[in-house]
């Protein structure tokens, strides 16, 4: 089902060997940065989730300096910085994973199921109404507001030049902040 596999499979296991033992025993040596920096960076994924605190993919991945590509803002949302940032990761740094993570208890989908929120967050709560509608469950709202981030991603890069659709995965998938597990949304 997945084009690479492989990734996926190292992204599952990352995350049972957290919810095992609690830790990330991803690499952050300095042989690691000395690497990186002389090197550059090759994520294996891109990794577009919340701003909230309580979600580390890196941890919750059990991943080190260099293997992920992470994008945050309140509540997965996805506009032009994110697709930007994107592009980037996947055209320029050959990343073939592109995961849209949201979570449990995302204050972001809250306010949102709560009503229109004010200021600035009126944005980010507009996007996600119009992913979740009058969904009242904090859960189902969750995924559909992650499938509408997949979504857009999928339409924005459905035929670049440099981002072969026939080459990346586009997923979604939840974080259970309470016991650390992430539900795939896309089996």
């Amino acid at each position: 089902m997945y084009k690479n596999s492989e990734i996926i499979e190292k992204m599952k296991a990352g995350n049972q060997k957290y919810v095992e033992t609690g830790m990330n025993t991803g690499d952050v040596s300095a042989d690691i940065r000395k690497d990186t920096k002389e090197n550059g960076q090759h994520p294996y994924a891109i990794v577009i989730t919340c701003s909230d605190s309580r979600v580390i993919p890196e941890a919750i991945f059990n991943a080190g300096i260099g293997e992920l590509f992470v994008i945050r803002v309140a509540g997965n949302v996805i506009g032009t910085h994110q697709l930007g940032s994107i592009e980037y990761a996947a055209a320029h740094l050959g990343t073939k994973v592109i995961m849209v993570l949201g979570h449990t208890n995302c204050g972001a989908v809250g306010a949102a199921m709560e009503g229109d929120g004010e200021g600035y967050i009126k944005y980010l709560t507009d996007e996600i109404k119009a992913a979740i509608g009058d969904e009242k469950d904090g859960y189902k709202a969750c995924g559909l507001n992650v499938k509408r981030s997949v979504g857009i991603i999928e339409k924005e890069f459905a035929d670049h030049e440099e981002i072969k659709a026939s080459e990346v995965d586009i997923i979604g998938a939840i974080y259970d902040i309470g016991d650390g597990h992430v539900d795939w949304l896309s089996e």
